[in-house]
């Protein structure tokens, strides 16, 4: 005699899986989806809240054990998709929805600021996200260089067309002056440049908008900090004394701006030599030191390779062109740890059942 799987039983066994980072199981979490039942044959969609999100193999994994633990299951057919949370923050400068603006900025220049920015968008853009790249350094705008981008699409009536590469939209101050034109900038210009970047842009629907920084705690973090809604920033910071110093000021500028701190990355914080060698060249643990002091979380370190160099010249981003490298890996996983906690915040900060965007 067969015996009848239900669909009931299948949500028990799914009510015992925990999604880890928000504690919850997934059937709670309406996380589950499309539960079909077919001769032992059982099939679903695990919704995540972020296509990058980096314990989905472990998810995946844990749901297809839970499953065939019930009789009579024979085959688990399980897709991953996600849904990304809106923070439900109100951004009524910007056209469509953006559901999570992610600021990254820095107290000093020189940190590698632009880089960890391009980087981190086109590793969620690999990830399966919606992602609009915004150059706020309008005094050394360098994102189009870094992604090989020349002009901006022609506009479509009032609204400016965001250029594409690497599956992400970006929009620059690089992109509409002549190269080599100095940018000189009152802090009125400024304000009215990001207010102008952020509203008369067609970004479209996005699941995070990333905003590279200019250096220092001046006119641009405050401009934009009152036209768009942060959902958090990325602090940058090199391990030497002098660079943290500077970071913990441009941290500081975020929590007076009532921005949450995402985290704190230590950019070239080490050199592999071919030998084994690991060179300290800027010093070593002082992201961790910050971290700990300002009680802001650790996202990782991010290692001295000359092909992030190389590949910035040559508009060629390292998680593109080297996605098995050490900095590739250790950017990859700066990125899902990102995009965790923006999901984790935009949810606890909600009065709703999580994830009751799309019913079944």
């Amino acid at each position: 005699m067969t015996t009848q799987i239900t669909k009931e039983a299948i949500r028990t066994a799914l009510s015992k899986v925990q999604e880890p980072e928000l504690h919850q199981d997934l059937v709670t979490l309406n996380m589950i989806r499309d539960l079909e039942i077919q001769d032992g044959r059982i099939s679903f969609t695990v919704m995540l809240t972020t296509p990058a999100c980096p314990l989905r193999g472990k998810i995946e994994a844990e749901a297809r054990q839970a499953v065939m633990s019930v009789e009579g299951v024979k085959e688990v057919v399980i897709k991953m998709d996600s849904d990304v949370p809106n923070d439900g923050r109100m951004r009524g400068l910007v056209n469509m929805p953006i559901r999570n603006a992610i600021a990254v900025g820095s107290g000093k220049g020189g940190v590698g600021k632009s880089t960890l920015a391009v980087n981190l968008a086109v590793a969620l853009a690999q990830a399966g996200a919606r992602v609009g790249l915004l150059d706020a350094d309008i005094y050394g705008p360098n994102i189009p260089t870094m992604l090989g981008v020349e002009k901006l699409p022609p506009p479509q009536g009032q609204k400016l067309i965001p250029a594409q590469a690497y599956g992400i939209k970006m929009i620059s101050m690089g992109l509409l002056v002549k190269p080599g034109q100095p940018l000189i900038w009152r802090g009125p210009m400024l304000n009215s440049a990001i207010r102008q970047f952020l509203g008369d842009v067609e970004w479209g629907e996005l699941d995070y908008l990333i905003v590279d920084l200019p250096p220092g705690t001046g006119d641009a973090a405050l401009s934009l900090a009152q036209a768009l809604p942060l959902s958090g920033a990325v602090v940058v910071t090199l391990p030497q004394l002098v660079s943290l110093e500077d970071a913990g000021r441009g941290l500081n500028m975020f929590r007076t701006l009532e921005v949450p701190i995402l985290g704190i990355v230590e950019n070239m914080s080490y050199l592999d030599l071919p030998d084994g060698t690991r060179v300290d060249l800027f010093g070593s643990g002082g992201g961790e030191q910050l971290a700990q002091a300002t009680r802001a979380t650790f996202l990782g370190k991010v290692p001295i390779d000359p092909n992030v160099r190389i590949g910035g010249d040559s508009g060629r981003p390292i998680v593109v062109t080297h996605p098995d490298s050490a900095v590739a890996k250790a950017l990859t996983e700066i990125a899902q740890k990102i995009a965790a906690q923006v999901s984790v915040a935009a949810l606890s900060t909600r009065n709703e059942m999580p994830i009751n965007i799309v019913e079944e």
